[in-house]
């Protein structure tokens, strides 16, 4: 039966790593000088090939990508850059067609109100002239009527002064009044 105890004891600690008692003394795997060899060849092959993965696979893919997005940026920025200069040349454009308009209607402006004022002097005149040859239109016919009214006052005045006397003194008037009455007329003429 010790023979068999001992296969047993054997058997346990080959299965578990710990003498069949349980108190024996074990040791954590990873830092078991026993494993270090076939963990280091596990490490190299696992690193190994995430190496060839990554490195003909993954970051192949990845540069693609980015040198595409690269390209893409640098390919819109010049068209944004081509836009920009285009806006700026419609801009200046723009600004000029405005400049020209302004000064076609500020020269428009000054032409038109020049010609008004050149036809509004014309007329001023041609009005002066109207109005001067009426002017002196009426004054002749003024003057013609002063004339004629002064003639017929001349006639009226006579003829009442001697009314006047006839009829203060009784008698007609004499050569003599007649004579002062004349006097008198053309004292007020002038």
């Amino acid at each position: 039966m010790v023979l068999m105890a001992s296969n047993e004891q054997e058997d346990h600690t080959a299965s578990t790593g710990m003498p069949a008692g349980g108190r024996g003394e074990t040791r954590f795997p990873p830092f078991d000088p026993v494993n270090f060899t076939p963990m280091l060849i596990w490490l190299s092959l696992s690193f190994g090939s995430l190496y060839l993965l990554m490195s003909k696979i993954a970051l192949p893919g990845v540069e693609s990508i980015l040198h595409t997005r690269a390209h893409k940026i640098a390919n819109d920025i010049a068209e944004a850059n081509a836009f920009r200069a285009r806006s700026e040349e419609a801009a200046t454009a723009h600004d000029k067609t405005i400049a020209d308009a302004k000064a076609k209607a500020l020269a428009l402006a000054q032409e038109t109100h020049a010609r008004l004022n050149a036809e509004t002097e014309e007329n001023r005149l041609a009005l002066d002239a109207e109005l001067n040859a009426r002017l002196a239109t009426s004054e002749t016919q003024i003057l013609a009527m002063k004339a004629k009214a002064m003639g017929n006052v001349e006639a009226i005045a006579s003829e009442a002064a001697a009314a006047i006397v006839l009829r203060i003194t009784g008698k007609p008037a004499g050569q003599e009044a007649q004579e002062a009455i004349a006097r008198a007329i053309a004292t007020i003429k002038a």
